[in-house]
């Protein structure tokens, strides 16, 4: 097991690493020039979201063609995945999935082909009959708490400290996916997360304490990304002041509730190990207009070469078999494609992208997991 891996009740939870080992015949394929479908897939349902974070990168995933995905169109999609062989889907992205009328359909069908869920949302609109109809099918759910104080929370995700009401709808619909979780003991891990910038400092205690309280399974702490322009203003250099009240924060987790830093991005300070892009190919990025590209800070239009096609034009399967698909794959991990310059910092793949080019340099060399799997093995 590895080193980054948090003990729960339910057992290990892998948040700040990969888990690319235990996926170990689709490296071997990968290794030997194969084409592998992704082990999970990050995609939305909308690119529509009621909130107005402060941190959230689809702002500068703008502008790009807007579609409303139909429920046939996301059904479809789900079946596409289940026939290459893609093993989750988490719905995070670039919008709010919670909004989309496939929300719940999406849910119950892709579970019912086999399919891993997970889920990030705000938590808003997932009021008790939306969780009632979907929290079975799902692995984890993890709700964006931006603060633990209502006041600096409404100002970070709605722009106004006046506006406590969204806070208090959330922890609402939190509290009642804690307490149907318990009474019908389902098999699904529920979160809280932070997107720590460094103004938010006096924020990271309030956030760990407000994880106690509400009795999730834990509550995680991480960095948060900003793009190759750096238009987010994200000041990586003030992190490591912080380092004390992070572990400060970490040393309040209980028996029933972990506070995890997601320490290996945080210390990356925004700078990645690599220059060749790898983890796409195994975890790749949907955007909620139904565009496909390897990593959502490609979704913004400026980067259409990198664009592979839409799902809500054309099945998903037919752009994963193209040779446009592959094409890009092979670019983005060819030496003219430099990660470091080239795009935004800390995908949603880095974790499998350090771990591969480290692979491929030689510096440390991936081997097939031995020993039980981890919670939540089918999301890299």
């Amino acid at each position: 097991m590895t080193n980054n891996s948090i003990q729960t009740n339910e057992g290990a939870l892998i948040l700040d690493s990969h888990k690319l080992e235990y996926h170990y015949d689709r490296v071997e394929a990968w290794d030997a020039g194969e084409k592998i479908a992704p082990v999970s897939v990050d995609m939305a349902l909308t690119r529509a979201c009621g909130a107005m974070c402060s941190f959230c990168y689809a702002m500068v995933q703008e502008p790009q063609e807007r579609a409303t995905i139909k429920e046939k169109e996301a059904l479809l999609l789900a079946d596409d995945f289940a026939e290459i062989g893609v093993k989750s889907v988490s719905l995070i992205s670039d919008g709010e999935s919670t909004l989309s009328k496939a929300y719940t359909p999406f849910i119950q069908h892709a579970h019912g082909l086999g399919l891993d869920i997970g889920n990030a949302t705000n938590g808003w609109e997932w009021d008790p009959d939306k969780i009632e109809q979907v929290l079975p099918h799902m692995t984890w759910v993890r709700f964006t708490v931006a603060a633990g104080s209502p006041e600096e929370y409404s100002r970070i995700m709605f722009k106004g400290p006046e506006f406590t009401s969204v806070y208090d709808r959330a922890m609402r619909n939190i509290k009642y996916a804690v307490d149907l979780k318990r009474k019908n003991n389902l098999n699904v891990t529920l979160g809280t997360q932070m997107v720590l910038m460094p103004e938010f400092e006096k924020e990271i205690i309030p956030f760990a304490k407000l994880a106690l309280d509400l009795g999730v399974d834990y509550g995680v702490i991480k960095h948060c990304s900003d793009d190759e322009a750096g238009s987010l203003g994200v000041d990586y250099s003030k992190y490591e002041k912080m380092y004390p009240l992070l572990k400060q924060a970490e040393a309040m987790s209980t028996k029933s509730t972990k506070i995890i830093v997601k320490w290996e991005k945080i210390k990356d300070k925004g700078v990645p190990s690599y220059s060749r892009f790898y983890g796409p190919q195994f975890l790749l990025q949907v955007s909620g207009s139904g565009l496909v590209a390897p990593a959502g800070m490609f979704f913004n239009a400026r980067f259409s070469k990198l664009h592979m096609g839409n799902f809500c034009d054309e099945r998903f399967i037919d752009i994963f078999n193209s040779d446009r698909y592959q094409e890009i794959m092979n670019y983005i991990a060819s030496p003219n494609f430099d990660a470091k310059t080239m795009m935004g910092n800390m995908p949603i793949s880095h974790y499998a992208s350090v771990a591969l080019d480290n692979h491929k340099r030689g510096i440390k060399k991936l081997k097939r997991a031995n020993g039980p799997e981890p919670l939540h093995v089918n999301f890299l």
